[in-house]
């Protein structure tokens, strides 16, 4: 079970290094659940993060098979070894299936992954349910999948879907062979966090909880250190 931190530039992803995250996230919360960062500031994070911890890049909620094709590779090409791609407002499921493959070959091009994202207020979102993203990420050779929030003003993931919707979707995403990762103002009640870190997911995301000030604010050392003293005793 690894922490994930989201980041919005270089100085976050210091901050959150030295707090003990598994791996830092790029992404600029001010945009969005997946608001991406610009190019400039991903090699920035990408340059402050050690070889060893791995970065993902937010690339967004992306209708355009070409450019969600041309983003991955360009997030890839500096530095991120996973990609997030989400399908807001994509209803059809052919579609979604297209972008995803696109996403994940124009990932693998310069040697990084794709998660594909699912979001528990899929309604809301104007998106596929959740339960029919782990097929389309697998069928696409995506290596993760999330489970995250598209909208921060309606609680944390628990109070979109109930804990056992949770676990019948990481069951479902495991037994397409991917990596789980669960986010959505987990850290927001320390009871959320514990609740995802119970269900055995591989990855835990923050932004929020991560921070002084909330999900706009910056990442704090002593914060990231103690989600990850959670995530350690969980796995103990």
């Amino acid at each position: 079970m690894r922490l994930l931190v989201s980041v919005r530039d270089a100085r976050d992803a210091s901050a959150a290094v030295r707090g003990g995250a598994d791996i830092v996230d790029a992404k600029d919360p001010r945009r969005g659940a997946l608001g991406p960062v610009t190019p400039r500031t991903l090699t920035g994070i990408r340059a402050a993060v050690p070889p060893g911890i791995p970065v993902s890049a937010a690339l967004g909620d992306v209708a355009d098979e070409r450019v969600v094709a041309q983003a991955a590779r360009l997030a890839a090409a500096r530095g991120a070894a996973y990609v997030k791609v989400g399908l807001r407002d994509v209803r059809d499921a052919r579609h979604a299936r297209a972008l995803a493959h696109r996403a994940a070959e124009g990932a693998a091009a310069a040697g990084a992954e794709l998660v594909l994202v699912a979001y528990a207020d899929a309604s809301r979102a104007g998106t596929l349910p959740p339960l029919a993203v782990p097929d389309i990420a697998a069928a696409a050779g995506a290596r993760g999948v999330l489970l995250d929030t598209a909208f921060k003003d309606q609680g944390s993931l628990f109070d979109r879907l109930d804990v056992a919707r949770v676990a019948q979707w990481l069951a479902a995403a495991r037994a397409a062979g991917l990596f789980t990762a669960l986010a959505g103002s987990l850290g927001g009640g320390e009871p959320g966090l514990r609740t995802a870190l119970a269900l055995g997911a591989d990855i835990v995301g923050v932004r929020g909880a991560a921070c002084d000030g909330g999900r706009t604010g910056r990442v704090s050392v002593a914060r990231v250190a103690a989600l990850s003293a959670l995530v350690a005793a969980a796995v103990a």
